[in-house]
């Protein structure tokens, strides 16, 4: 069986990550979707929103498991048995963070590849921090992030 794992923040989900979990579906067996505890960043939503935001959008997809993890990715994923890591691409940019983390993590742990996806064109602007700033300013936020999350998240700035 091959499993793979897509990791990130997902504070929130985007389009664009809905988008790299469909494609990542579609070439592995089993797929991990797991939200990073990263003390050093401040979140709009705590890690058990995340995840359930992600469960919810994606229901009982029985090839799809959501998890959070702590620490170095390759360590977790090889507690997962996960073959592959899921990055997604939107820019040059993301490219040159990438390839120095895909790098990094072949030299931790040489038995997990990680696998590039391109951002799809309607997703390529599209970011988690620029999704909080749009709504926080009031502006339109259908079509950048799945109605369930654009509930919670127009509900998160309304209390703030």
């Amino acid at each position: 069986m091959r499993r793979a794992i897509y990791p990130g923040s997902f504070d929130p989900m985007t389009s664009g990550h809905v988008n790299i979990i469909e494609r990542a579906l579609e070439i592995s067996d089993h797929l991990i979707v797991a939200v990073a505890r990263n003390i050093s960043k401040t979140a709009m939503f705590s890690v058990d929103e995340r995840m359930e935001m992600i469960e919810e959008h994606f229901g009982d997809n029985p090839k799809l498991t959501v998890a959070s993890f702590e620490g170095l990715l390759v360590d977790f994923a090889a507690d997962n048995d996960c073959q592959a890591v899921i990055r997604g691409l939107r820019a040059i940019a993301d490219f040159e963070y990438e390839y120095q983390m895909a790098n990094m993590n072949r030299k931790l742990n040489d038995t997990i590849d990680t696998v590039f996806l391109m951002a799809d064109p309607s997703n390529f602007y599209v970011s988690s921090r620029l999704v909080k700033e749009v709504a926080i300013l009031g502006g339109d936020l259908h079509d950048v992030v799945p109605p369930t999350v654009r509930e919670r998240l127009l509900d998160r700035v309304k209390s703030r």
